[in-house]
């Protein structure tokens, strides 16, 4: 007996975006970093190609989690010279397939829009489980698309409505000010990103730089790091010696990190041995091993893992089908 195959579902950008409800999705992408470091997710080495002519980086990640439904294969392009062109700096999709055929049932033509949503999902994540209490300004370094992100999905565990913004170019950080503005923030555009760290209770990086950002010694006692931009071979935003003085440092993942986030660097130049970094999803499964004073610096360092591709993949679908 043969069955006619069943023509797989394409789901442009909208109708991804509207799909995913923020506050579930947070829930969810905390649950599949607990999964992948309880190694229940499978997922093989990043696929990276660099460019240097433009500069851009394509990433190909993928994976499933054992015993569920589907495995996904994601592709997300980075071009941070194309805002100069009024282009997007990001484009992309993902595959989503049946993990017991094997057969292709969606293909989620997201514009890069989903893997956005989902790594400012870890964002907001990372820093319920590691922030200070009491948070009077959000420090935001960088202009773009995860400068508003962030701050958007902050507002789902934060009170503070605070931001000190910097960026390379004035015009961009006037734009982005304005968007965050009509998101209900209060941003104050800092002349440099040292100024934005030695306000801020919560800094989030969010640059393609290959550079240090900021010294180590602008950051104040308590202060929470995410780190978002080192995402790629080259990338670097945080000071090595701010790995030193931090008393928790935690990964997305800890091998990923390792080789090319903000975590290589600092390994390099031995501020910090492997064996203190905490991987987030431990930490999500076991509280006790993040944040236990409020004089604490803490960093987590994220350069995204497929476990959050699978998971909002499967969160658009489920919420499609609904």
């Amino acid at each position: 007996m043969t069955h006619a195959l069943v023509q797989p579902r394409v789901v442009d950008a909208d109708a991804c975006e509207r799909a995913v409800s923020e506050p579930e999705l947070i829930e969810e992408i905390a649950r599949g970093f607990v999964a992948y470091s309880k190694g229940r997710v499978v997922v093989p080495p990043v696929g990276h190609l660099g460019f240097t002519d433009p500069q851009g980086d394509v990433h190909l990640k993928y994976g499933y989690v054992r015993g569920g439904d589907v495995f996904v294969i994601k592709v997300a392009a980075g071009f941070p010279g194309n805002s100069a062109q009024g282009l997007p700096t990001g484009d992309g999709c993902m595959l989503v397939f049946d993990s017991h055929t094997g057969l292709l049932l969606a293909v989620l033509l997201d514009r890069s829009r989903l893997t956005d949503i989902r790594t400012a999902a870890a964002g907001a994540v990372a820093a319920r489980a590691f922030a200070p209490r009491t948070i009077s300004c959000i420090g935001v370094i960088g202009t773009g698309v995860q400068a508003r992100l962030q701050p958007q999905l902050l507002k789902h565990g934060l009170t503070c409505r605070n931001v000190a913004l910097y960026g390379r170019s004035r015009e961009r950080a006037a734009a982005c000010a304005a968007d965050l503005t009509a998101l209900g923030f209060r941003v104050e555009i800092c002349a440099s990103a040292d100024a934005v760290a030695q306000r801020s209770e919560l800094i989030v990086t969010t640059t393609a730089s290959r550079e240090t950002l900021f010294h180590a010694s602008s950051v104040r006692p308590g202060t929470h790091i995410t780190a978002v931009g080192a995402d790629s071979p080259g990338k670097q935003e945080l000071d090595p010696a701010l790995f030193a003085r931090a008393d928790i440092v935690a990964a997305d993942s800890v091998s990923q990190c390792a080789d090319h986030g903000d975590l290589a660097p600092a390994l390099a130049s031995r501020s910090i041995a492997l064996d203190r970094v905490r991987e987030l999803g431990a930490v999500l499964a076991n509280p006790s091993l993040g944040r236990t004073t409020e004089e604490q610096i803490t960093i987590v360092d994220l350069t995204g893992v497929a476990v959050q591709d699978i998971v909002i993949a499967e969160h658009v679908m489920r919420r499609l089908d609904s």
